[in-house]
């Protein structure tokens, strides 16, 4: 087959090419594209060629590298836009093809896009068409980035132009990488000697915060872009050595870094882009007057608010902070990811343990690595020891009392393999990508259906199916409406017991609201 890069502009505009007996391209196969379905298959298949293109490039750019680590690799320029040319009435004039405002429009409802706010950039058809360093692209292909989620398709070109925005979005839907790509190319941008801190990312905990950073350094590898961690656990000299030598961007929690700025001298004038992750939690509990403290002694920066759970206070709090807010929601946010499917099993509390046991034990339910979240650290020390000592099945516990040391060690064992059950309070229950898992049982239910949807969501990353195992008596009474609500929405089955419970706040016919038991629960 003839190199599409060669091909791409053969076809006719008015005649649609032989797509079935093409190769398909990777972004056709991630099942995306076929949601456009305003555009024309000649216009569709050429978006897709263009693609494939900027593809090949940088695969040619990486064999290279490779093939010669001292020969200099040839330049390649990769297009700035999604350049779609096309032969117009007959002349060979050939100009780039843009999204139309009904388009535009198309994409946004099929891929369950809504935004508001004042003109709103369109969304981005491949990580090729903002004008990005090309390294950074490079890194992005290298890290598994074929083309943009749906959040990232409108996040990352309304960040780079400047906006202040609200993103809502459900877990696993990647909008870490939708901060973190305009948050590298602006840092990179910007002559910046003696290096500053230009950017600042602000995190609940630790390990979302580890997870960032980690991340950041992904994007940002072989470019003039460093990072500093400032989280309680690790010697706070170690962190102002850091950023007195120079950094791009600043990770950490509000607490430790309050503690940093009080005991040191740093000039923040020169952050322009402050993140607020997981923003619900970060301006709801103690953290918000943390966070409005440290925004306060910036320099009016652009703000990038992101959650898959938002209330309305959130979204009065945010639009107070900055001015011309864009609020862009992209899926379902503040319901369960749709990936994940819910098992709610009634259990009496003196018999939970007992059902963990004969589902880590089941060769049918056992599917490892399984997050069990609970409600305590005490419990979360003495469920992992039971389940080792009961079931013969390696498990740890994590929770805040354990060194940033211990819990970085406890979560590469579980995400290497060495650790099948690790055992969980709600520290890994927000933002932490926890690739290999798609089982997560909730043992413990938390005190709000915020958190169940965040706990819940552990189980399924960048749509991959996962399943969710929870444990529900009378004593989560005070969620029972909202839980009922959630498993109707989502389909699933609901437990006799908590359909005519009393505190359900409505009558539910048992026959309706639970199907047919086929794991034996």
């Amino acid at each position: 087959m003839s190199d599409p890069c060669e091909t791409s502009m053969a076809a006719d505009d008015n005649q649609a090419p032989e797509i079935h007996n093409l190769a398909m391209p990777v972004a056709y196969r991630q099942g995306i594209w076929p949601l456009l379905l305003g555009f024309s298959d000649a216009e569709l298949w050429h978006y897709l060629i263009i693609l494939e293109c900027k593809r090949t490039l940088l695969s040619r750019v990486a064999k290279s590298q490779a093939s010669s680590a001292s020969a200099q690799p040839p330049t390649v320029r990769l297009p700035a836009l999604d350049e779609c040319y096309y032969v117009r009435d007959g002349n060979n004039v050939s100009q780039p093809q843009f999204l139309s405002n009904s388009q535009t429009e198309l994409l946004r409802r099929k891929l369950e896009i809504s935004v508001r706010g004042d003109r709103v950039p369109e969304p981005i058809l491949s990580f090729g068409s903002c004008n990005l360093p090309q390294k950074l692209l490079q890194n992005l292909e290298a890290a598994g980035y074929e083309m943009p989620t749906p959040v990232q398709m409108q996040a990352i070109p309304s960040a780079l132009i400047g906006r202040s925005m609200l993103v809502l979005a459900e877990t696993g839907s990647g909008k870490t990488c939708s901060f973190l790509v305009p948050i590298v190319s602006y840092c990179t941008k910007v002559k910046n000697n003696p290096q500053k801190p230009l950017a600042m990312v602000l995190t609940p905990t630790r390990e979302l915060c580890i997870q960032v950073e980690e991340q950041a350094k992904v994007l940002g590898k072989g470019l003039p872009f460093k990072t500093a961690l400032v989280v309680g656990g690790d010697a706070m000299a170690g962190q102002v050595y850091r950023i007195q030598h120079g950094v791009s961007m600043i990770v950490g929690t509000p607490g430790r870094l309050i503690d940093l700025l009080t005991k040191h001298d740093f000039e923040l004038d020169s952050i322009s882009i402050l993140v607020l992750d997981e923003v619900d939690c970060m301006i709801q509990r103690g953290f918000r007057e943390q966070v409005m403290q440290i925004f306060q002694a910036l320099s009016q920066p652009q703000v990038l608010m992101y959650s898959a759970t938002v209330t309305k206070e959130v979204e009065r709090v945010a639009g107070s902070m900055v001015k011309d807010l864009t609020v862009i929601s992209v899926g379902k946010p503040n319901n369960p990811n749709e990936a994940v499917k819910q098992l709610v099993i009634w259990v009496e509390s003196n018999k939970k343990k007992q059902k963990l046991f004969d589902l880590l034990t089941s060769k049918q339910h056992f599917k490892p690595p399984i997050v069990v979240f609970v409600g305590s650290r005490l419990g979360a020390d003495l469920l992992s020891e039971a389940i080792t000592i009961t079931t013969g099945v390696k498990a740890l516990s994590i929770h805040g009392e354990k060194t940033t040391k211990e819990r970085r060690d406890i979560l590469r064992s579980f995400l290497v393999g060495e650790v099948e059950v690790i055992v969980a309070t709600g520290v890994l229950g927000r933002g932490v990508d926890l690739l290999s898992v798609r089982q997560v049982i909730v043992f413990d239910m938390p005190n709000s259906m915020k958190e169940y949807v965040h706990q819940i969501g552990r189980a399924s990353r960048m749509g991959e199916e996962g399943m969710a195992m929870v444990f529900v008596n009378e004593e989560n009474k005070k969620l029972f409406p909202e839980l009922v609500e959630i498993l109707k929405s989502s389909g699933a089955a609901i437990p006799r017991e908590l359909a005519n419970s009393r505190y359900t706040g409505h009558s539910l016919s048992a026959g309706k609201s639970q199907k047919k038991r086929k794991h034996g629960y």
